[in-house]
């Protein structure tokens, strides 16, 4: 047995993974208006301000499964408005097809227990055109095909980064980063990264009053502290400035309303963007923190950022870094290696595994208390009349707060039930226990419904969608039985099959 198959029999090797979305602003989740009108009531241009209640979002962002600690790299070229923290894309009412992510990235490679990861953005160097794919979207109609980015010419003459984002684990509490820039460009370029840690805000919403804290060491170093995680480390190389301040609302701007404090969460876009250094907490500390690189790369050269997360203190953290970093990519291989020994194309042996990739980067740690949601919280003013009878009011039962596998964390950043049947029977590939756990889990009570239905997704958890279920979780069943070469995991069968009775008869009665 390979060693990635070793650590699928530990759960804590899954303790972290890519579980932040791509996208939170346009959410129903955090959709708290009088209409129902969640495209408009969080935007893009707001995501950079606003603190997040049900979850947070990223470029290649990783977090453990409650999502308490958060960390993912941030970039600015030196010409765009705000600092790239977040995917860009239109929302349901700007795309002439939908909502519709306007960047290019690409997940490359992950083993099952994401030991290994690893991902490309492409990144221009000039400034980047939101108005302009806003504008021309704006003319199309359905029929017209989509304008994507590379239709902007901001690609010509090679001008972008292409950058890698990598993970490796050396333990289940130790996760190695390293980010490596690519300038595809003739001439030098200017970029700064920001790889940047925050804790998502628990505290703000009456529930707890408890803040975790972070706070900058002498010796290349954050220290952080949460009381469930305990203390963690982050470690960096060379001397940087770093950058402080709270995973706070800034609430002057977006509602004219006073602030909880004077450092809120785009202090670090106004200190890299505008060069507003009162924006920046001075005494080094607060929730959300990141380590400023500002680096010119030569035209076809390339430059690489390290960095180490761990729950442990390190007198010398880069000292095996490459070593375990080949290690993980060694294992990854061997891993898919077995898993693809009946595929001899070389060509699908790739497209095979990096559609793994897609499927595991796509985890998401998904947060929605609808009973909580609707009446709001009492750390806050309750929501206007219209939300409380805005959409699933009939699903009060639902209380999720699970690692999710979804449709694509950009587009769809939420679950659809039917999706998820089939995303399983992918899984069993590769993580047959994560696909049997992910179709039990619909039918537990805090998911299901009492009449049997299953929730369909955030939007309208009583849409009706194709009953896949039941053939999902038995060819999952078959494909596990023929692995095992017994009678199968019939335990994980009955669980299943109890469970979509009630549902069966929901659909006899409908």
């Amino acid at each position: 047995m390979n060693t990635e198959k070793q650590r699928l029999a530990k759960p804590e090797w899954k303790t972290w993974g890519p579980y932040i979305s791509n996208r939170q602003w346009g959410t129903v989740r955090e959709d708290y208006s009088n209409n129902g009108d969640a495209w408009h009531f969080t935007t893009y241009e707001m995501a950079i301000s606003k603190s997040w209640r049900w979850g947070e979002d990223a470029i290649a962002g990783i977090s453990d499964d409650n999502q308490i600690l958060c960390f993912a790299p941030g970039f600015w070229n030196g010409k765009d408005s705000m600092i790239k923290e977040r995917f860009f894309g239109l929302n349901n009412t700007e795309g002439n097809h939908g909502e519709d992510v306007k960047e290019l990235f690409y997940y490359l490679d992950s083993t099952p227990t994401h030991s290994y990861m690893k991902m490309l953005y492409k990144y221009p160097q000039a400034a980047f055109p939101y108005q302009e794919l806003r504008d021309v979207s704006k003319k199309l109609n359905v029929h017209d095909p989509e304008f994507e980015l590379v239709d902007t010419g901001i690609f010509n003459e090679n001008k972008y980064f292409d950058i890698f984002i990598e993970y490796a684990k050396a333990d289940s509490n130790d996760i190695l980063v390293k980010i490596t820039i690519h300038n595809r460009g003739t001439e030098a370029a200017p970029i700064t990264v920001l790889p940047t840690l925050w804790f998502r805000n628990r505290w703000d919403w009456g529930h707890s009053d408890i803040k975790p804290t972070m706070t900058a060491h002498k010796e290349n170093r954050i220290d952080l502290n949460q009381r469930s995680l305990g203390n963690w480390y982050c470690y960096y190389e060379d001397e940087h400035k770093l950058l402080f301040c709270e995973n706070a609302t800034n609430n002057q701007k977006l509602y004219n309303s006073a602030n909880d404090t004077p450092y809120t969460k785009d202090a670090i876009n106004e200190y890299v963007v505008h060069n507003n250094t009162d924006a920046i907490d001075p005494s080094e500390t607060g929730t959300k923190a990141t380590i400023k690189y500002d680096l010119n790369i030569d035209g076809q050269g390339c430059a690489t950022i390290r960095l180490r997360l761990k729950n442990a203190t390190d007198i010398n953290p880069f000292g095996d870094f490459d070593t375990i970093f080949q290690e993980r990519i060694a294992e990854c291989n061997d891993f898919y290696n077995e898993v693809q020994i009946l595929v001899e194309d070389d060509d699908e042996r790739t497209i095979q595994r990096q559609a793994f990739a897609g499927l595991l980067w796509n985890k998401q740690f998904y947060y929605y208390n609808v009973a909580r949601w609707l009446h709001g919280d009492p750390g806050n003013p309750p929501p206007p009349e219209g939300h409380t009878t805005s959409r699933n009011t009939d699903w009060p039962h639902i209380d999720n707060h699970d690692i999710l596998s979804v449709p694509d964390k950009w587009e769809f950043p939420w679950y659809a039930c039917w999706d998820s049947a089939f995303h399983c029977v992918s899984f069993a590939l590769i993580d047959i226990e994560f696909a049997k756990e992910q179709l039990i889990l619909f039918t537990r009570e805090w998911y299901m419904h009492p009449n049997g239905q299953l929730p369909a997704y955030e939007w309208r958890f009583g849409d009706v969608n194709p009953p896949v279920h039941a053939w999902s979780a038995f060819r999952v069943f078959k494909m596990d039985q023929k692995r095992r070469g017994d009678a199968g995991d019939v335990a994980f069968l009955e669980t299943v099959f109890h469970r979509l009775l009630l549902n069966f008869t929901w659909w006899v009665n409908r």
